[in-house]
């Protein structure tokens, strides 16, 4: 039995509490479960007031947020392009990663996709602090996820040794780059 049940929550800075929270709740319908705020950490017992947000991210899955109002102006790495970090979320199927996709441009949010990835079809946008969301949508087979998972110890030993793309798994974007 693995050690780890499932996250308790993923936390995450953000630039203002109240507009996460809105925005978290008008496009993508989690609720609010609870806050928490103090004059100061209490692992640390620094002093730092900080506001702790605390979302309903579904299946028992929690997303929060920090506000930090004392703490220089949000920033990200510029050594990691923008596609690398971001939060990945499940929803039930298609119709539902269409309806989000919609809903978002309605509200003039700039969406990528849907971008097919043979195993599941996902759009891409971002939230008011800057962290890049992709919803999910499973397209697959269990027979095609035993495919990859079969092949991935041999991957990762093929990465660390070349530092190149091992080819394995290839099949999964090759067709969009045979123009299909």
């Amino acid at each position: 039995m693995p050690i780890v049940q499932k996250f308790h929550h993923v936390a995450f800075r953000c630039k203002d509490a109240k507009e996460t929270a809105d925005f978290y709740k008008r496009v993508l319908d989690m609720d609010l479960l609870g806050a928490i705020a103090e004059d100061k950490v209490p692992s640390t017992k620094a002093p730092d007031p900080y506001m702790h947000i605390f979302l309903d991210a579904g299946g028992g899955n929690i997303l929060a947020f920090f506000e930090l109002p004392n703490s220089p102006p949000m920033g990200r790495d510029p050594n990691t392009p923008d596609w690398t970090q971001h939060i990945a979320f499940q929803v039930e199927d298609l119709c539902v990663l269409d309806r989000v996709k919609v809903n978002a441009e309605a509200e003039g949010i700039e969406v990528v996709g849907p971008t097919d990835h043979t195993i599941f079809k996902s759009i891409y946008f971002f939230d008011p602090s800057g962290h890049r969301l992709e919803l999910a949508a499973w397209t697959t087979t269990p027979e095609t996820l035993e495919r990859m998972r079969s092949v991935a110890p041999a991957m990762i030993e093929e990465w660390a040794r070349t530092k190149r793309p091992p080819r394995h798994t290839a099949w999964l974007h090759e067709k969009e780059l045979a123009g299909t």
